[in-house]
């Protein structure tokens, strides 16, 4: 099992730079290509809550699970 993260897809839909993404939700571009590429461990639910913030969105658009083998 696994858990994907949908930034790639938000951050298009809204037109949004990861560099103007990363300094309003105040984490660093690095930190931002972590959760991009699925390499993060946890997020913490105050980044959790200031990405949905910045991209107007529910935790469930960023964040979802895919059975293993998909």
């Amino acid at each position: 099992m696994a858990i994907a993260v949908d930034l790639d897809l938000l951050l298009a839909k809204r037109g949004m730079s990861v560099g103007e993404f990363a300094e309003a939700v105040g984490i660093s571009p690095a930190n931002v290509a972590v959760l991009k590429n699925g390499r993060a461990k946890a997020v913490r639910f105050s980044t959790l809550e200031a990405i949905c913030r910045v991209l107007d969105c529910q935790p469930g658009d960023v964040l979802r699970w895919v059975p293993d083998g998909q």
